[in-house]
């Protein structure tokens, strides 16, 4: 079963998502728009981290995650 990881850090402000082990990050390359891609070794993207996220402190941040069609 694939399981994609979610990190919210309210006192960071950020949204970080990973599609795989987090450990397995060897560097990372910001894009100009405030997202931070996280690579492995081979260059492959693993995760991304989006800067300055935040949300109102009486607020909960929810996921949903849909699979498209095959």
């Amino acid at each position: 079963m694939a399981e994609v990881k979610v990190f919210h850090d309210r006192e960071g402000q950020t949204l970080a998502v990973w599609f795989t082990d987090p450990s397995l990050e060897y560097v990372s390359e910001e894009t100009g728009d405030e997202v931070v891609l996280m690579k492995d070794r081979t260059g492959r993207v693993i995760g991304f981290e989006k800067l300055n996220f935040s949300v109102p402190e009486s607020d909960s941040v929810h996921v949903a995650l849909e699979t498209a069609p095959a």
